[in-house]
C-alpha cells in the first residue's frame, strides 16, 4: 500500500493550524494507511512556523518547509509537491475551509482508478458579487476551453497519482489549472462535491483582483492545451491574416497608383494600415518559428517525449525447457 503525502501551503494560518493537524491525523489515522504531512510555510509573519517547529518535535510523519519569503500558494504548492514521498499527493488548504472529513471520498476516487480527485465547492460560502459569480464565470469557460468537466478549477482540495504530478511544471498562479494541464497527458480526473466552511479567523488572501490574473491564465492554459508543441499554427495564422489583408490593401492602393491618384495625400492612413499589417505578420511568423525552435530545444535537451504511456502489455513467449527442441 501507497505512502500519503498531504501538501498543505500557509501564510500566516496560526490560528487554524493546530486544529487542522489534530482533525486531519484523526482522519488519517482511521484511514488506516502510511502516511506523511507537509506543511509548507510561505513565509508566514505570525507564529505559524514556530507552531509547525514545535509540532515537529511530536511528529515523526510531520514535515515543515519552511520558503525564504513569500512565493505565493503556486511556489509553495511546489515545493510540497517536491518533497512529497508518497505514491498518492493530496493538496488542501491550512484555513480551514477544506474539512479533512473529506479527505476519504477523494481518496475513493483515486482507489477507483482514477488520476486525479478534485473537490467540488458545490455550497459556498463566499460573497455573491465578489467571489461566486465571477467564479462561475471562469470556470464555466475554464471547463469549455479545457474540455475538462470541472464545475470548480479553483479549489486546492485535490488528489493526485504522484506521476501525473512528475509531468508538470508550475508557474505563476497555475497551480488552479492543474487538472486542465494534465489533460494534456490523458489523465482521468473526477469531482468530489466537498464542504466549505467559513474561515476560523484571518482574511481571505484572495479578491477581485485576482479575476483578471484568473482571466490571463486560461488565456495561457488555452495556449498550451492547444498549441503547446505547435506554436506555429498559432501564430502563423496571426501572420498570414495580417500579411493578407495588409497585402490587399497594399495592392489596392497599388491600382490606385496605377490609375494616377495621389496615394500619400489621399490614402496616407490606409497606406500606414497596411504597411504595418504585413510587417506584423512577418513578426507573427517570426515569433511562431521561435517557438517551434524553443519547444524542439525543449524536448530534446531535456529527453522528454511529446506523450505519455499509461500502461504497456504484452503476452510473454514461454521458454523451452533446455534438452527439449
Amino acid at each position: 500500500m501507497g505512502i500519503l503525502s498531504i501538501v498543505i501551503p500557509i501564510h500566516n494560518e496560526e490560528r487554524a493550524i493546530l486544529r487542522l493537524y489534530d482533525r486531519l491525523s484523526a482522519v488519517l489515522e482511521k484511514i488506516n494507511r502510511p502516511y506523511e504531512i507537509i506543511f509548507v510555510d510561505d513565509a508566514s509573519t505570525d507564529r505559524s512556523f514556530e507552531l509547525l517547529a514545535n509540532l515537529v518535535e511530536t511528529d515523526s510523519r510531520l514535515k515543515v518547509v519552511r520558503l525564504r519569503r513569500n512565493f505565493g500558494q503556486t511556489a509553495a504548492l511546489s515545493a510540497g509537491f517536491d518533497e512529497a514521498q508518497g505514491s498518492i499527493v493530496i493538496s488542501m488548504d491550512g484555513d480551514l475551509q477544506h474539512e479533512p472529513e473529506d479527505l476519504p471520498a477523494l481518496l475513493q476516487k483515486i482507489d477507483a482508478g482514477y488520476d486525479i480527485a478534485s473537490g467540488w465547492r458545490k455550497q459556498r460560502n463566499d460573497n455573491m458579487v465578489m467571489r461566486k459569480i465571477p467564479s462561475r464565470i471562469a470556470n464555466w469557460i475554464m471547463a469549455q476551453i479545457s474540455g475538462v468537466d470541472l464545475h470548480d478549477f479553483g479549489t486546492t482540495f485535490k488528489a493526485y497519482r504522484a506521476e501525473v504530478l512528475k509531468d508538470i511544471n508550475l508557474y505563476g498562479e497555475l497551480h488552479r489549472f492543474i487538472p486542465a494541464l494534465a489533460s494534456l497527458y490523458g489523465a482521468r480526473i473526477a469531482e468530489v462535491p466537498i464542504a466549505n466552511p467559513a474561515r476560523v479567523g484571518g482574511a481571505s488572501h484572495y479578491g477581485i483582483g485576482r479575476t483578471f490574473n484568473v482571466m490571463f491564465d486560461i488565456l495561457t492554459i488555452r495556449f498550451l492545451l492547444k498549441y503547446f508543441t505547435r506554436p506555429m499554427h498559432f501564430f502563423g495564422r496571426l501572420g498570414l491574416a495580417g500579411c493578407t489583408v495588409g497585402g490587399m490593401i497594399l495592392g489596392f492602393l497599388f491600382v490606385k497608383k496605377l490609375m494616377g491618384q495621389e496615394i500619400i495625400m489621399q490614402h496616407g492612413p490606409l497606406l500606414f494600415t497596411g504597411g504595418l499589417l504585413i510587417l506584423a505578420g512577418l513578426m507573427m511568423f517570426s515569433t511562431g518559428l521561435l517557438g517551434e525552435i524553443l519547444m524542439r530545444t525543449y524536448f530534446e535537451s531535456q529527453g522528454r517525449r511529446i506523450y505519455a504511456v499509461r500502461e504497456i502489455r504484452c503476452k510473454r513467449e514461454e521458454k523451452t525447457p533446455e534438452g527439449r527442441g
